[in-house]
């Protein structure tokens, strides 16, 4: 799904169907940050080989401390991503085949998870296709 370095992707509850990885990797690419830039702003406590694998899902459950230094740097919700973790438990009540619109600008189209991520796969699509190269 991430390929292209893009804009604010969202919160994790936002995209309920990609991994840990995905969605870091999708963040990362968002906030056009090199792997490496990623070290250096974290003061090298994330290094760039282990946060790839992070993003390439060989390690699906970082310490707390990395995902925090992600949140920090990638400005986004620790607790969606010790959410996508596993460490804690999703808050709310609707069940997972209840629609709802966790985007904004789609609220009241009650949009469905699957409805969820296409889009912001579309929306990728549109930013990578627009950049010059």
């Amino acid at each position: 799904m991430a390929t292209a370095d893009d804009k604010d992707v969202g919160e994790p509850t936002t995209e309920p169907n990609l991994t840990l990885g995905q969605y870091l990797a999708s963040i990362r690419k968002d906030r056009r940050l090199s792997l490496r830039a990623v070290e250096e702003r974290s003061g090298k406590q994330v290094s760039n080989a282990y946060l790839s694998q992070i993003e390439n899902n060989q390690i699906q459950q970082p310490s707390p401390n990395i995902l925090n230094a992600l949140a920090e740097i990638y400005e986004i919700s620790l607790e969606g991503l010790m959410e996508k973790a596993g460490f804690i438990q999703k808050s709310g009540l609707r069940e997972q085949n209840e629609r709802h619109g966790r985007i904004a600008t789609f609220a009241e189209h009650n949009l469905t998870p699957e409805e969820e991520v296409e889009l912001m796969q579309y929306l990728e699509f549109m930013r990578h296709r627009k950049r010059p190269r």
